[in-house]
Parts: structure tokens; C-alpha cells; sequence
């Protein structure tokens, strides 16, 4: 027996963005979900490559070009169209209720900023237990390219504390 108490899922960007439609896989096909989505700067929503409101001037690591075309390559067409699933893009879900809790963390610099913060305010509002890590001033991949850092190393903190928490309650 495996006990489904003790797995989350997680990644960063793209990865993210599966450990998200993985857990709501699991959701609708009735099989133990995860205990934990751990969803670091996670890409959500193909629909972000159409919006002309972004300022991205500080982008860093990820622009709207970079953007364009990884969710390009992701769904194999255009994203930002009508037919796009919801385990390609969870954003895209409506209904988020009865997922596992969340971690979120994301700078306010990311282009996924925006919905990164939706999409946690969206599973609280839904019930699910949310912590958002929002870290002032950093870009896409900040913690990869300067693990050095301290606030690398605190974003990092963040997330083993969430996950020991979530896995390991009273450790």
C-alpha cells in the first residue's frame, strides 16, 4: 500500500505547470491524489502570450518571445486558442475544489506573476490550504541563477518547510 499522505508533486515553470495538471488529473480520474503541489514560478496559462498589457521591461530569464514559443512547442499549435485543455493549462480550469493544498511561490518580476498569484487566490477561494511565497524584485529562474544569494537560499527554505510541513506534520 502506498500512502498518498506522503507524495506531493512539484516543479519549476513548465514543471510546475504539469505538477498542477497532474494533481488535477488525479483529481477527476478518482486515483489518490497527492497530498501536496509544490509550484514553483509555474507556467499556467497559455493565455499570457496574448496579453498586451505585460510590462515587461525588467523581464529576465523568461520574456513574452520565450514565452510564445515554449507554450507553442508545449501544445504543439497556437496557444491562446479556444481548445486548449486544462491539463495543458490548469489556469484554464474553472472549478478548483477539493485539490490538495499549495505552496506558490513567484517574483514580482516573472511574467507568470500574475497568474502564478490567480491561480493560488483561485484554489483558496475553491478551499484548499495556499501558501504564496511572493518574493519582491526577482525574475523567472532568480533562485537558479544566483543559488548563492540569500534570497535564493530563503525561496529555497520556503519550500523544504512547506513540504515538511505538508509531508511530515509535527517534524
Amino acid at each position: 500500500g502506498i500512502d498518498a499522505g506522503r507524495i506531493a508533486v512539484g516543479g519549476a515553470s513548465a514543471g510546475g505547470g504539469i505538477a498542477a495538471a497532474t494533481v488535477l488529473l488525479a483529481h477527476d480520474r478518482g486515483t489518490p491524489a497527492p497530498a501536496f503541489q509544490l509550484l514553483v514560478y509555474p507556467m499556467l496559462d497559455d493565455r499570457t502570450v496574448t496579453r498586451t498589457d505585460l510590462d515587461t521591461s525588467n523581464a529576465r530569464m523568461w520574456s513574452p518571445g520565450s514565452n510564445r514559443v515554449g507554450w507553442t512547442a508545449y501544445l504543439g499549435g497556437a496557444p491562446g486558442g479556444d481548445d486548449v485543455s486544462p491539463y495543458a493549462a490548469p489556469a484554464r480550469r474553472e472549478d478548483l475544489s477539493g485539490l490538495p493544498p499549495a505552496w506558490v511561490g513567484v517574483g514580482t518580476l516573472d511574467l507568470f506573476h500574475d497568474e502564478d498569484v490567480r491561480y493560488a487566490e483561485r484554489l483558496r477561494a475553491a478551499g484548499s490550504e495556499v501558501e504564496l511565497e511572493v518574493v519582491d524584485g526577482a525574475f523567472h529562474g532568480f533562485d537558479t541563477v544566483l543559488p548563492a544569494r540569500e534570497v535564493s537560499r530563503r525561496f529555497w527554505r520556503a519550500q523544504a518547510a512547506a513540504l515538511r510541513g505538508a509531508l511530515l506534520p509535527g517534524a
